[in-house]
């Protein structure tokens, strides 16, 4: 079951070492948005899994990223959320896999449920029968000898 929050307000997102951002929801549209950031819709052909893994998360993050608490400049000052301190906090290799697991993972998960959904009942395979269905085995054979 999909649980939808139809909330459609920011969200502070704790990504640990006393570091929080607050997202906007994510929705297709902001994935959609990262894909044809230039950054991600620039990478070679044969850019490793890895590659265009951190890239999308920082595009998709300087697109959802409205403010956050925790970080400082090199003094320990609090800085605004720029584009540039979004790539650079996600260059720090704990809240980036925070960044993954706690955001960009859940709205992956979303589609991965979506593409193992049953067929439509009204769809082409509503009559269809699973192959993976258990099937009565024939009665066994018995010969006298």
């Amino acid at each position: 079951m999909i649980r939808l929050n139809l909330s459609r307000e920011p969200q502070w997102l704790d990504l640990g070492h006393d570091v929080r951002v607050r997202v906007a929801p994510l929705t297709t549209g902001l994935m959609a948005a990262a894909r044809s950031d230039p950054s991600v819709a620039g990478l070679p052909g044969q850019a490793s899994a890895e590659t265009i893994a951190v890239t999308m998360a920082k595009a998709l993050a300087r697109l959802v990223v409205l403010d956050w608490e925790g970080v400082g400049d090199g003094d320990g000052k609090p800085v605004s959320v720029t584009p540039d301190g979004i790539d650079a906090l996600l260059d720090i290799p704990p809240l980036f896999e925070a960044f993954q697991l706690r955001y960009v993972s859940t709205g992956l998960l979303l589609e991965q449920e979506k593409n193992a959904s049953a067929p439509s009942q009204t769809g082409t395979s509503a009559g269809a029968i699973g192959i993976a269905d258990p099937v009565a085995a024939p009665a066994p054979t018995v010969r006298a000898s």
